[in-house]
């Protein structure tokens, strides 16, 4: 590949596809760079040209199965380094994207930086990751570009020579030449474990050394210390959600194996402090505070009698060691000279820390003070404590139902509860909250279901002795359609004593409800507002300052489309901002979104300012998942790239002045009702208006292929039904992706616009409406994306009475690129975004190939060829496919 053209003039795309292209040509022969070369060309010219693909076809039909592979994984690998070199060259490029512009920019709005602190003494900004099965690249693979991600930094840096004496360029080609021979696909579909210690990765070695980093930064620019409001979150071990591998035991695991990770980072850093801090009595007078620790130490040693800071952290380091063997039943990395007492919880462990920083402030002017590694030290406790990451519980409101039922008809209290209407269930079960006497026996044998559920909480339980109430904070009720879904929850806990009632009743962890179809969009305000208005819900509300809400773009965007799901969420968030005013409890959302459009995807920056006004309030939290994770959070720099990001446009979004009148507010929505509802009829006229759609899907899209594909421990569907309602909204997406139609991010909104009279208010709202300019922003993305003429071949996959359904599709595709130029004022797609133009469009050459290859490998398959190398091909080109398309799940 040395004549690989560039991507957005790149130099690092050239740099490391002529080095690719030797790795090629050394690992799979000069027959195969050719070929591979050859067809390129073609590709490149046909997309120049406007042409057809005859000689695309002409060159991929020369391939044998094994050149077919081998050709699919250099197009692959190609698209993961460019990735690479584009994520270096700055992924928040938004005006404000970092706390400092931010903070300029409010500062312009008059908006002082007191009022910015009083704001972050109450934040929170979270990212959540999440186990949701998107990333089709093997860690391993994903280790080999982050190597070369260091290395092409080094050679920024102008070093021609590693630290350890390899020459940078070559030690960049080795890497390229290992991810060429490292298998790209999974042989064993992945367990909960494996994505324990997968996420485990990307805490251990990016969120651990980058967010205190990041907070000295802050720090600066704030001219003093800023309060921990940024704090990672994950679901990983506690996600049971239609996935019945996730139990107890997996949740003490992902427990076990984030304390352990904290607590050795910290005894890491202590150790390292311990060989810097050689200040010594004889040199300068010593805090008594510090004297005190040192003497409590039980450190002796004549050589350090004079350095009281080493001695002090000698029995910090051995009481951390002494907490690492209670929390994990692991000995501490390095094992102590010393013995101690283990911590009881992290605020004694960050005490005896400031008392070392204190001491070192005293002299000096306050040189030594409490920057450098014990600054981040310090803050890591804050941060992470010894939990190192929140761990939500997510399970359906079905099982709970189910499961209080048991508990109810076993104990006597009702023998059909799910018989009882819902205010009959409101009263029983505020009734038995209110009573301190437990439902569960230990003389009776409980359904597999109920047993693991209350194991759940009784593990939930014990995390909170063990590890401190941080580990554990929520209670996340899928699919709420009710109080009684939230209430069922509570009494759950009390079970495991996390609910506590009485006169000052106390939830220590908060049942969280998640509203994700458009119907139960609509109805939060009314369950929230019935929710708060029960007294003692309210009072434990306000003593904990907020109550969390989730909203779900994916099922929402498979219930009714893109437009009408981005909407649907806009107006929930907004009509449930007042409910919680009236109530007196801050608004804390939770967006569940995923890497592709239509499942929320998108510049997370835009997404989060262009949030309702009054509905941020300094406190927001938001999934990661998938390939997402890999792309925003697979390196330090990229990861406090994004994270400042996210935390700037969470500040303008809470403090920025209303940008819209309310004459431009009521117009806007208004215009937005309309655009929605007919939306929201072309969508649900393709795909639930015949049943026989379903059947188009499947056969258009690889969505039988793809659950194949080893790539997380949850189940394709929620049930065995093939209905487009129990799909995931995960497949459902990936399989539009791969097919090149991308139908859920933009289908409906064409004839919506069409429909619409003004055209020139349309316009209006793209110019001065930042939720109508990023809902636009990231349709145009999609469209730039899909191709009509490639999901064309993929259409003749499908039986030929069902044809007409692509030819809707196609009519509304052109529908919709026609009016999105119309109302954004442009002559093409991505006119106004010249270098994810030029990304897009010098990247879809490499993508095209690997489409025709999969629809030729997709019909010898289905015709019942048996060669195991045609599966292969398949699922490899499922995985290039996702890596060039980037953001598709």
């Amino acid at each position: 590949m040395a004549s690989l053209p560039p991507i957005a003039n790149n130099p690092d795309v050239r740099f490391l596809g002529a080095l690719l292209g030797e790795v090629i040509r050394d690992y799979g022969g000069a027959a195969l760079f050719e070929a591979t070369e050859t067809i390129r060309r073609a590709s490149v010219e046909r997309h120049r040209d406007g042409g057809d693909h005859a000689t695309v076809d002409l060159q991929l039909e020369k391939l044998g199965l094994d050149e077919t592979i081998d050709f699919v994984r250099g197009f692959m690998l190609f698209s993961m380094l460019a990735n690479m070199a584009e994520d270096r060259q700055g992924i928040a490029a938004e005006e404000g994207a970092d706390l400092a512009a931010a903070l300029d920019r409010l500062a312009g709005e008059g908006i002082d930086r007191e009022r910015v602190l009083a704001l972050l003494d109450h934040a929170l900004v979270a990212p959540v990751l999440t186990a949701h099965p998107t990333e089709v690249r093997r860690k391993s693979m994903i280790d080999h570009r982050n190597r070369i991600a260091a290395l092409m930094a080094d050679r920024d840096a102008g070093r021609t020579e590693t630290a350890d004496g390899d020459a940078v360029d070559e030690a960049i080609k080795r890497q390229i030449a290992l991810l060429w021979q490292t298998r790209a696909l999974r042989r064993e579909r992945l367990g909960v474990a494996d994505e324990v210690e997968t996420a485990l990765s990307y805490f251990r070695d990016v969120f651990l050394p980058a967010i205190p980093a990041l907070y000295q930064r802050w720090d600066r620019a704030m001219g003093r210390r800023v309060p921990s409001f940024l704090r990672p979150g994950s679901w990983i071990g506690g996600d049971r959600d239609g996935n019945p591998n996730v139990t107890a035991a997996s949740l003490r695991l992902a427990l076990s194996r984030a304390a352990e990770a904290a607590i050795g980072h910290y005894c890491d850093t202590v150790h390292a402090l311990g060989a810097e801090l050689s200040i010594s009595s004889v040199r300068t007078p010593i805090d008594p505070a510090v004297e005190a620790l040192a003497a409590a130490s039980g450190d002796a040693a004549g050589s350090r009698s004079d350095e009281p800071f080493r001695r002090a952290l000698s029995g910090i380091y051995a009481r951390l060691a002494a907490t690492h063997q209670a929390l994990t039943g692991k000995p501490a990395p390095r094992p102590g000279r010393l013995t101690g007492e283990p911590y009881p919880d992290p605020q004694a462990l960050r005490a005896d820390l400031v008392t070392i920083a204190r001491g070192l402030a005293a002299g000096g002017g306050g040189t030594l003070g409490s920057s450098g590694a014990l600054g981040r030290l310090i803050r890591a406790v804050d941060v992470f404590g010894f939990h190192l990451a929140t761990l939500d519980l997510r399970q359906n409101s079905a099982v709970h139902e189910r499961v209080v039922a048991e508990l109810l008809q076993v104990a006597g209290v009702e023998s059909d509860y799910i018989a009882l209407d819902e205010e009959a269930r409101i009263a029983l079960l505020r009734r038995e909250l209110a009573n301190a006497r437990p439902l569960v026996s230990r003389f009776h044998a409980y359904s597999d279901e109920t047993a693991s559920e209350l194991a759940i909480v009784e593990a939930a339980a014990e995390a909170h002795a063990r590890y401190g109430a941080a580990a554990i904070r929520v209670y996340i009720v899928s699919m709420t359609k009710s109080v009684s879904d939230l209430l069922e929850v509570n009494l759950l806990l009390k079970e495991a004593g996390l609910y506590r009632p009485g006169p000052d009743p106390q939830a220590a962890i908060m049942a969280v409800p998640l509203f994700e179809t458009i119907e139960d969009l609509d109805a939060a305000p009314a369950i929230m507002r019935a929710w708060l208005a029960m007294p003692e819900i309210a009072a434990i509300a306000r003593a904990r300052g907020h109550q969390e809400v989730m909203i779900g773009y994916s099922d929402s965007n498979k219930d009714g489309g893109y437009l009408t799901s981005t909407w649907g969420l806009s107006k929930g968030s907004t009509a449930l901002a007042p409910v919680f005013a009236e109530a007196g409890v801050g608004l804390q959302l939770f967006h569940g979104r995923g890497g592709a459009v239509g499942r929320g995807g998108g510049s997370a920056f835009a997404a989060i300012r262009a949030q309702p006004p009054g509905t941020v309030q300094g406190r927001i939290r938001i999934t990661e998942q998938g390939e997402v994770i890999a792309a925003k959070y697979g390196t330090r720099e990229g990861a406090a790239t994004n994270l400042e990001a996210m935390a700037s446009a969470a500040l303008l979004a809470s403090l920025e002045p209303a940008r819209l009148s309310d004459a431009e507010n009521a117009a806007f929505a208004a215009a937005m009702d309309a655009l929605s509802g007919e939306a929201f009829h072309a969508y649900r006229d393709l795909v639930y208006g015949d049943d026989a759609f379903r059947s188009f899907f499947r056969q258009m899209t690889p969505i039988a292929e793809i659950a194949n594909l080893k790539i997380g421990s949850r189940p394709a569907s929620r049930t065995k039904s093939d209905r487009i309602e129990d799909l995931r909204a995960i497949p459902w997406v990936f399989s539009w992706a791969q097919a090149r139609v991308m139908l859920p991010g933009w289908y409906g909104v064409g004839q919506a616009i069409a429909a619409f009279p003004d055209k020139g208010l349309l316009a209006e709202m793209a110019e001065g409406w930042p939720l109508f300019a990023a809902t636009l922003a990231n349709m145009e993305m999609v469209l730039a994306k899909s191709d009509m003429a490639i999901a064309a071949r993929y259409a003749t996959l499908v039986d030929r009475d069902l044809c007409p359904f692509f030819d809707r599709i196609r009519d509304g595709w052109q529908q919709t690129h026609d009016g999105l130029l119309a109302v954004t004022r442009q002559s093409r797609l991505l006119e106004k975004h010249p270098a994810l133009e030029a990304s897009i469009r010098l990247r879809l050459p490499y993508i095209e190939p690997l489409n025709l290859l999969q629809i030729e490998l997709m019909k010898r398959h289905r015709a019942g060829e048996d060669d195991p190398r045609i599966g292969e091909g398949i699922l490899l080109s499922i995985n290039a496919i996702a890596t060039a398309l980037r953001n598709s799940g």
